[in-house]
């Protein structure tokens, strides 16, 4: 599956995708230190490629889900980085699929790596993510989320021009290099991001 939207494409991902993850994950890694780097970080010091790359060829023999939880971004004919979702129940916490089948109500939460350091704060993640919700309000979903901490203040610049709205604050929620920051939670407004897309 290929989206065209703007400068940017978004598609699947496909096998030459795996080495620039790797080094993403070896050489250039200036990314983690914005998503969640309370993940990202630890997760760098244990990344092993071989293993990596095992895991993700056998993501690429399987059927591709639908509708799809992600998609590499393309600019041109770079790979820079990947757009993905995730599920969060009503106390906007991560919830795995099958929480669903239980019967709980859960809500769609998007997210954005721009991998490559030079690409970064020239709007591509902006229009990335905007094709990204676009395709899953095409789909009929309605709601759409969308979550940082405070301290990513360019998440936050790109979540404000599609539309999304603070919706909760979880204070000192998260600690990062020793500094504790605040876990935000944005609610997109259909009707700023249809303005959005008119631009």
């Amino acid at each position: 599956m290929e989206i065209k939207y703007k400068n940017i494409v978004l598609r699947d991902m496909k096998e030459s995708d795996i080495e620039d993850e790797i080094r993403w994950n070896t050489v250039e890694t200036d990314w983690a230190h914005w998503d969640a780097p309370w993940e990202s970080e630890p997760e760098l010091l244990t990344f092993d490629a071989e293993k990596h790359r095992r895991k993700e060829l056998e993501f690429l023999s399987k059927p591709k889900s639908e509708p799809r939880w992600g998609f590499e971004i393309d600019f041109g004919d770079k790979h820079i980085g990947a757009v993905s979702s995730y599920l969060m129940n009503e106390n906007f916490e991560w919830t795995p699929l099958k929480t669903a089948e239980n019967g709980e109500k859960l809500f769609r939460a998007v997210g954005i790596e721009i991998c490559e350091s030079s690409f970064c704060e020239k709007g591509l993640g902006t229009n990335a993510l905007g094709a990204f919700i676009k395709y899953y309000l095409d789909l009929g979903e309605t709601e759409i989320y969308t979550q940082t901490w405070s301290g990513n203040v360019r998440m936050i610049r790109c979540a404000e021009k599609l539309g999304f709205e603070e919706c909760m604050r979880k204070k000192n929620f998260r600690l990062v290099h020793g500094e504790r920051y605040d876990g935000l939670s944005f609610k997109l407004n259909l009707r700023k991001f249809e303005e959005f897309l008119k631009k």
